[in-house]
């Protein structure tokens, strides 16, 4: 099957590609190791905080499902550098990281996204056309683009 978006990754940034692309109504396919582990968030799972807050409250705006996620799996929510004035003052929410994975994964069913299990090793390019991904075990993915998330 030819795709129209093939992401490659199923973290965070994979999963809000996957999410929007597949909002285009477009073809798309997420290839990730392990699909098990997709939205998977690392030892300290804090969605939020001085940088990303600002990230997350434009994902949201643009129809993004990380803050879904958070929001549904939030087990502590603070406001950090609340004495120091609402410039520099940002959200920052601790979420369960088993659930918080749960969720996305739920989320991302939401729209017709296609889980592929595989590695990623290289792009598949012919005549300086990108034509798809080639996995570890020798698959060909067609696709028309390819974001490496």
């Amino acid at each position: 099957m030819r795709y129209d978006v093939v992401v490659v990754g199923g973290g965070h940034a994979g999963l809000e590609a996957a999410w929007a692309a597949a909002a285009l109504g477009v073809r798309v396919a997420l290839v990730t190791i392990n699909p098990e582990r997709i939205g998977m968030m690392p030892c300290n799972p804090a969605v939020g905080g001085p940088g990303k807050s600002q990230l997350v409250a434009e994902l949201t705006a643009l129809g993004g499902l990380m803050g879904r996620a958070a929001d549904a799996t939030a087990i502590h929510t603070r406001v950090l550098n609340r004495s120091k004035g609402p410039a520099v003052q940002s959200l920052r929410v601790q979420v369960d990281r088993d659930l918080y994975a749960l969720k996305a994964q739920e989320i991302l069913a939401e729209r017709p996204v296609e889980v592929i299990r595989g590695e990623v090793v290289s792009l598949f390019v012919e005549g300086g056309r990108l034509l798809g991904v080639r996995t570890v075990d020798g698959r060909e993915i067609p696709a028309k683009a390819v974001v490496v998330a």
